[in-house]
């Protein structure tokens, strides 16, 4: 192998070693530029997810000032309407304003609507309540389509529900102390609104 072997080899040499060079530094760019792109996916997220606390703040605020216009109760507060309306749109109604139609989970929470509807609807007054049979008569049921736990109905007089398939929608009463009667849900009446407070 004479000199101009060992030339050509040195310069065989010399491009494998520069083209690991520019092998080895695009992997770093290569690095970099992931690094990067990890970096600013991560800002992402966090700008997301400032974004979804921020959102929760100002529903939590809404929330608030819905709630200084009602009455609060232990979990939610209620918000009344006066205006007298069919029951489904008193339940979109509802519902745009970020609640639903109130339906009491236990008996000091009835009491509590009971009272609230007098003092703000009026003591001869219905509201509406957010359950019905509609799909299956008998089987009463909240927004969530999910079986009313407890029930007020009027059972002394009238024997609540009594309405068969022509009344399929529930309603406090006023004049009967916070008791239910089942009624036709084309029937006006006022409500009031429930807002979940965590």
């Amino acid at each position: 192998m004479g000199l101009r072997g060992v030339g050509l080899l040195l310069c065989m040499l010399c491009v494998a070693h520069s083209s690991l060079e520019q092998s080895s530094s695009k992997k770093k760019n290569g690095k970099k530029e992931s690094a990067n792109s990890a970096a600013i996916e991560e800002l992402r997220k966090k700008i997301e997810e400032i974004m979804q606390e921020l959102n929760l703040l100002k529903e939590k605020q809404a929330l608030q000032t819905v709630c200084l216009k009602g009455i609060k109760v232990p979990g939610k507060c209620f918000l009344a309407d006066p205006v007298k309306k069919t029951f489904h749109t008193a339940s979109d109604d509802c519902i745009t304003k970020g609640g639903t139609l109130s339906t009491p989970a236990n008996g000091d929470e009835n009491d509590q609507l009971y009272a609230y509807v007098r003092q703000t609807i009026g003591p001869e007054e219905h509201i509406w309540l957010g359950i019905n049979d509609m799909l299956k008569e008998g089987d009463w049921v909240d927004k969530m389509d999910t079986t009313v736990r407890f029930k007020n109905w009027e059972t002394e007089v009238t024997h609540q529900p009594d309405g068969g398939r022509s009344q399929n929608c529930a309603i406090l009463s006023s004049p009967a102390n916070g008791k239910w009667f089942d009624e036709s849900c084309r029937a006006e009446k006022a409500s009031v609104c429930e807002f979940n407070i965590v």
